[in-house]
């Protein structure tokens, strides 16, 4: 996957998110895209989506979690 496609991702996700839930939604996005962000700069794709790196921390939780979990599906 495109580094400029995860970037749009986490922007879209990050704009919609409420307040309270800005640092659950970044982790999802972590668990979701876990495997296309191997070896991908996170704290430059969180700094680009959301103008904070340090958010590359909580996308790097995200991804440490992707094989402990599985998402659910919205029905």
């Amino acid at each position: 996957m495109e580094h400029s496609v995860l970037v749009d991702e986490l922007k879209r996700r990050y704009q919609s998110a409420s307040k309270s839930e800005v640092a659950l939604s970044i982790h999802l996005f972590g668990i979701e895209f876990a495997d296309a962000l191997q070896g991908a700069s996170v704290h430059l794709i969180a700094e680009e989506a959301t103008g904070h790196p340090s958010y590359g921390t909580e996308i790097r939780k995200g991804m440490r979690l992707a094989k402990y979990v599985q998402l659910k599906t919205e029905k």
